[in-house]
């Protein structure tokens, strides 16, 4: 077998330490700056080149995309997928966990639990912002950072205030959080390789520092995960598209609350902590993916006209709730259950005789015209009552970077 790994630090723990557990495995490895690539395309025939010269056979690639590449990067790694070579980390996942907001919008849909955050431009809408996620101290992170750069704690609104019209007058995007005050000073940090937790860690914060990150002096410690945070970070790490990640999550009083979902997660603190082998679980998994690879489902059973992938969901008062799948005769209507997703557990393959509960959701196979007719009709969203209308704006000469005039 042949592993690339694409990094830009070659001395880098993480780097060297997935290099030696490849080697320790007879996999011949190489490590490949990632800025060193040339992509070239036409038509039926992707292809690489690194320093120059065309690239030759991989079975495998593992991503460690820095975030100030993340462009360039993606596109590698899209390219080594467009040539079928598999991809421990996808470019679609890497983009997907790189951008806060974006990640968040997609766990937020997902039902995980995440600390409440609001995204706001107008400086006007800050302060109604702040108030929405419990008011101050809050959080104020950039929507792109690593190892706790770029997120602070307001205090007071006033602070908050100052932070964030600062942060925007220099075109920085900013989240504000709500400050989960129980948590304060310490996280978990969940290593997630494919469908388990590999290793996981409680980061604490020294003195004054807020910020738990072992790169700001963190103290961590190995920790045993209940298995609500084990099936969060899981989950997490599967709905943005990522094998290898590393899961952030705070311990609230509600239950965990995912942070950040890292695609190109450090191993020293977590593997010096717990003592743990991780880069050999990573090489280990890649490993078992090369010989005996997953399938997509969504792009492989689709070709059939008319036949596909859908979910069903199973709402309260639905006439599926208390009957067993072999009660609602799925197989008449041509279709075929993969999995049941039943709050945070997932179900491959339920048996027959299982009963359906409220919000259960079917992820089935088969003639989608036949899914269509059990897909209850969509309701809208309550939202909070109307408290005033606004006044009616015109937007006026329009600047070049697209500001409307009404600033």
């Amino acid at each position: 077998m042949k592993l690339a790994i694409l990094s830009r630090s070659l001395k880098s723990y993480s780097t060297r330490r997935l290099k030696e557990a490849a080697l320790d495995r007879g996999i011949n490895v190489k490590v490949l700056d990632t800025l060193k690539f040339a992509i070239d395309l036409k038509r039926g025939a992707p292809d690489l080149y690194f320093r120059g010269k065309q690239l030759s056979d991989y079975d495998a690639v593992l991503p460690r995309i820095g975030a100030s590449i993340t462009y360039y990067g993606t596109a590698v790694v899209r390219q080594f997928q467009e040539m079928d070579v598999f991809c421990a980390n996808t470019a679609h996942g890497i983009a997907n966990s790189r951008d806060k907001l974006r990640s968040l919008q997609i766990l937020a849909r997902h039902h995980i639990g995440i600390p409440e955050t609001t995204f706001v431009r107008d400086k006007r809408d800050v302060l109604p912002a702040i108030e929405r996620v419990g008011g101050a101290p809050v959080i104020i992170k950039l929507i792109e950072g690593t190892q706790g750069i770029g997120v602070l704690l307001a205090d007071t609104v006033k602070a908050a205030e100052s932070i964030i019209e600062l942060l925007q007058s220099q075109k920085q995007n900013v989240l504000i959080q709500k400050f989960v005050a129980e948590s304060r000073g310490r996280d978990i940090r969940a290593l997630v390789v494919g469908d388990r937790v590999v290793a996981a860690m409680r980061r604490v914060a020294q003195g004054q520092e807020f910020r738990s990150n072992v790169h700001r002096g963190g103290v961590a410690e190995p920790v045993d995960l209940p298995e609500e945070y084990v099936e969060a970070a899981i989950r997490s790490a599967q709905i943005l598209g990522l094998r290898v990640a590393g899961v952030d999550m705070l311990e609230s009083a509600t239950g965990p609350q995912i942070m950040e979902v890292n695609s190109s997660p450090g191993l020293e603190g977590i593997e010096s902590c717990t003592q743990l082998d991780v880069a050999g679980a990573i090489i280990d998994y890649i490993v078992a993916q090369v010989e005996f690879p997953e399938i997509d489902i969504r792009q492989r059973l689709t070709v059939s006209k008319g036949y596909g992938v859908s979910e069903i969901l199973v709402p309260d008062g639905s006439e599926y709730v208390g009957k067993t799948i072999s009660d609602i005769d799925l197989s008449a209507k041509d279709l075929n259950v993969l999995t049941l997703y039943r709050g945070n557990k997932v179900i491959p393959n339920p048996k027959a005789e299982r009963l359906l509960e409220p919000g259960d959701k079917l992820l089935c196979f088969g003639k989608l015209e036949s899914m269509r007719g059990m897909v209850p009709a969509r309701t809208q969203r309550r939202r909070r009552p109307k408290i005033m209308d606004l006044p009616d704006t015109e937007v006026t000469n329009p600047d070049s970077n697209g500001n409307d005039g009404n600033d």
